[in-house]
């Protein structure tokens, strides 16, 4: 995020794209209400469902999904027609605009209207009166990354944010709001094929060396070749890559089109799963190594605002399980490494030095101090609440020019609706900790596909029916939800459960330059199950 959560009451209105925040952020959509109900602040809601947000809503956009690049540009075209961009701040601190404008001539509210089934009055509606309220903040997840066009999305809201001013102020800025409570942690400490941690490349030999000499190698065998991501590491598997070591993820549930995953691990030579329960992908592996959960170890969490935070150890670790540091020290001595730091103190501290963003940070002050963000280069720097004050990091911010793609799949006669795929409040992620929880699983059981009222009439399909979703890549039982709250001709299905997989019909396309996966939408069909056996 380039701001901080707690800016929501310093925004005049707030712009939610691709994130249902009340179920999938509960803490921070809390905030966001507050912030309406409260202090006035505007907002505008994009989402194909009546999502609880919507509710205290000045406006709910409901987009066809994959057409969120189209909705965004679609409202640039807008302001920029209309003269509510802020042509100050374009001009001294952006690059590209007439590339960029002469991209908009294709998003006229018409053919966005097309394109994504928002009237063409509603698109001019938001348009002005996001442009005109005064300070905006824009908050997505991953209902805009994960699609063939999902970096596309991306640098769309960066351009609505650009074109406006909405940066390097309080209750501004571009913020996604992250999937997992350490995914910032995870990128930030070079968990990503291609950068060293503090996102420094691996490509460049300055980088290399600076590692090399802190770990005590030679700079000649710090490989200087970008990495695999997750998704194309499963598409090798049993080619370039012959063994796997998998860390809290359970890819057997949260990977797309399940089949073709399942059929790539069995071409490993080698598996290794390291986890703190026996999750679906770890039933297959070849090694299990038992670890604790995060209140069974120390260390540090960097949340979506950049907060870096220790989280202190409050209960011993059952059994014979680990936690993950220690694992991982036990292993690189096994592999001839005796000088691997052997806690997470002196962990962090070699961070700290070979990383300058987080130069400043010590564990002393982290103790003393309700956590840091960064960047935070020296001891006696605050942190960093916003970023891009007074400039951006790359001198001027780039306008890019966006050309539409449509998703990769579309619905046909054959697969003749919608798909997209999400979370629950009830449940999180792939539900291998929620579901071994008899509350949450008490008060969401079994999954629902929801479907339109009408769409659900004209299949003679009833409320809590059983009935039969399948793709081009597989199919699933699964009950009816039949409900308003979605539009007709699109149905959505959430994650969380193995025995109504949404990951089995999900497409495995990915995005050509993050290789994301296209999870947020597919082309099904529905069918009663009497109809179908």
């Amino acid at each position: 995020m380039t701001n901080s959560l707690q800016e929501t009451e310093k925004s005049d209105i707030i712009f939610v794209i691709g994130t249902n925040t009340t179920w999938n952020h509960p803490v921070f959509g809390g905030m966001v209400k507050k912030a309406v109900k409260r202090k006035g602040v505007k907002l505008i809601v994009v989402d194909p469902r009546d999502i609880d947000l919507a509710k205290c809503a000045n406006l709910h956009l409901k987009q066809r999904p994959g057409s969120d690049s189209a909705v965004l540009m679609g409202l640039q075209h807008i302001i920029v027609k209309e003269n509510w961009y802020n042509k100050a701040f374009v001009d001294e601190r952006t690059e590209g605009w007439d590339d960029y404008v002469k991209s908009l001539e294709f998003y006229t509210p018409e053919k966005v209207e097309e394109l994504s089934g928002i009237s063409k009055q509603l698109l001019i509606d938001a348009a002005k009166l996001y442009a005109t309220s005064g300070r905006g903040a824009l908050y997505y997840a991953m209902g805009i990354t994960q699609h063939t066009h999902g970096v596309d999305n991306v640098k769309a809201c960066s351009n609505l944010q650009m074109i406006l001013g909405n940066f390097g102020l309080e209750g501004t800025g571009v913020n996604p709001l992250r999937g997992q409570n350490n995914v910032q942690g995870a990128c930030d400490m070079g968990a990503l094929p291609n950068v060293f941690t503090g996102y420094q490349p691996v490509t460049v030999e300055e980088n290399r060396k600076k590692f090399a000499d802190a770990w005590g190698v030679k700079v000649e065998n710090m490989d200087d070749k970008v990495g695999q991501t997750v998704t194309t590491m499963v598409n090798n598997a049993g080619d370039s890559i012959k063994a796997i070591y998998i860390m809290g993820e359970n890819p057997m549930m949260s990977d797309p089109n399940l089949h073709h995953a399942e059929e790539q691990f069995k071409k490993l030579d080698f598996l290794v799963v390291q986890d703190i329960f026996m999750t679906e992908t770890a039933q297959i592996a070849d090694v299990v190594l038992p670890a604790c959960a995060f209140a069974e170890k120390t260390g540090t969490f960097v949340n979506t605002e950049r907060r870096v935070q220790i989280s202190n150890k409050a209960l011993n670790q059952p059994g014979i399980a680990k936690n993950d540091f220690g694992i991982i020290v036990e292993l690189a001595k096994r592999m001839g490494c005796d000088t691997f730091p052997e806690t997470p103190e002196t962990l962090f501290e070699e961070m700290r030095q070979l990383t300058p963003s987080y130069k400043g940070m010590t564990y002393e002050r982290l103790e003393k101090e309700c956590g840091l963000r960064w960047p935070c280069p020296t001891e006696d720097h605050p942190g960093t609440p916003i970023l891009h004050v007074g400039k951006f990091s790359r001198g001027k911010g780039l306008l890019v020019p966006i050309e539409y793609r449509a998703p990769e799949e579309v619905i046909s006669k054959e697969y003749p609706i919608w798909l997209t795929t999400g979370r629950l409040l009830q449940h999180y992620h792939t539900g291998s900790m929620t579901r071994r929880s008899k509350v949450l699983n008490g008060l969401v059981p079994y999954a629902k596909v929801e479907i339109n009222v009408v769409d659900a009439k004209k299949l003679k399909i009833k409320d809590g029916e059983k009935v039969k979703v399948s793709s081009r890549r597989g199919s699933i039982e699964i009950h009816a939800e039949v409900t308003k709250k979605i539009q007709e001709g699109i149905v959505f299905i959430p994650f969380h459960f193995v025995e109504a997989a949404a990951n089995q019909l999900t497409n495995d396309a990915l995005d050509p330059i993050a290789k994301i996966p296209e999870y947020k939408v597919c082309a099904v069909k529905i069918e009663k199950i009497a109809d179908c056996c």
